[in-house]
């Protein structure tokens, strides 16, 4: 089958480039913000902004959206833009060294999508406290710890992950009539949007009499880990009818397992709209995904970067709608 072969190829190796249209970018409740030009007599340019973008991994194309979109912001605003990812989405020791670098190379802005929301604060403080900038995007991070910590005045860019991971569990769930079981595959546990994900699908499923959930598990983002997972949980519960996946990664790996044991009929839902994932709705293995327009996110961290460099006022939160991806709304 083309689509299982798909999905094997993707478990080793990501020269897969996911496409969107970033072009088109809906923020909710708020205008996309432009720069204005100074008046007055033509002075000599000032040196370029450099901006630096501080993501979990470029192994998901996730975040290679993201790129995209923070490329976009880069040609638009003319900053001198340095991306920085860890080596996997759990490597939060490295996304630390890598602020630790930036603050050592006296960088002007920082935007990360933190891979952790705890671990983080400590070193984004030290950032600040040596006049760098920080704007945080795509996950959040722990408001208490950055109350502790003293990091304050960072905007966040993202979306609203426990509501559109309601929407997509929810669309599976509504088509439950009869006595289900379910099962979650989280994120990493420690990451502010994994909880949001895993509560927005707790939320969705409890709605439904008709539907039980029996397990709650993480496979940590990972494609592989969601394949061993995905094997465990129909191991120990081999009724499960509805499964929900906090990210497409760990969703792809689901499928992989549910094709190869000719497991029909079980309801999945994910996160994330990758192109792999859409090409899976397409062929009716994945029933819903969200398209969190990562893109987007990454355009408008810049644009704010620049805009707190210049001394402009940025809203605390700026909330990026999200949209589900299904075989009757595919784009």
């Amino acid at each position: 089958m083309r689509f299982l072969r798909l999905v094997l190829a993707l478990a080793f190796s990501w020269g897969l480039v996911a496409c969107s249209d970033s072009n088109k970018p809906t923020v909710s409740g708020v205008a996309t913000p432009t720069l204005a030009a100074s008046g007055g007599s033509p002075k000599e340019a000032p040196a370029a902004k450099k901006i630096a973008l501080v993501m979990k991994t470029l192994t998901n194309p996730f975040f290679i959206e993201m790129e995209k979109g923070a490329r976009r912001a880069q040609k638009e605003l003319g900053v001198e833009l340095l991306v920085r990812t860890a080596s996997q989405e759990t490597s939060i020791e490295q996304q630390i060294q890598i602020v630790e670098e930036l603050i050592r190379m006296k960088i002007d802005a920082i935007v990360i999508a933190p891979g952790d929301s705890l671990r983080l604060v400590p070193v984004l403080k030290a950032a600040q406290e040596a006049g760098i900038r920080v704007v945080n995007i795509d996950n959040r991070l722990d408001s208490e710890a950055m109350k502790k910590h003293g990091l304050i005045h960072v905007p966040f860019i993202g979306v609203d992950n426990e509501k559109a991971a309601y929407t997509s569990a929810r669309f599976i769930a509504q088509q439950v009539h009869k006595p289900t079981e379910a099962a979650i595959l989280e994120g990493i546990r420690s990451a502010d949007n994994a909880r949001q994900r895993k509560s927005g699908a707790e939320r969705a499923f409890k709605e439904n009499p008709h539907v039980r959930i029996v397990a709650r598990e993480t496979a940590n983002w990972k494609i592989d880990e969601g394949y061993e997972m995905t094997r465990q949980l129909f191991s120990a519960h081999p009724n499960i009818g509805l499964l929900f996946c906090a990210n497409d990664m760990m969703a792809l790996g689901a499928i992989k397992y549910l094709q190869e044991w000719g497991k029909q009929g079980v309801k999945v839902a994910a996160y994330d709209a990758l192109e792999e994932a859409r090409e899976a709705v397409k062929v009716g293995w994945l029933t819903v995904t969200v398209d969190q327009q990562a893109a987007e996110q990454g355009y408008q961290g810049i644009v704010s970067a620049v805009r707190a460099l210049e001394g402009q006022a940025l809203l605390e939160v700026m909330l990026i709608e999200t949209r589900l991806v299904t075989a009757e709304n595919p784009k």
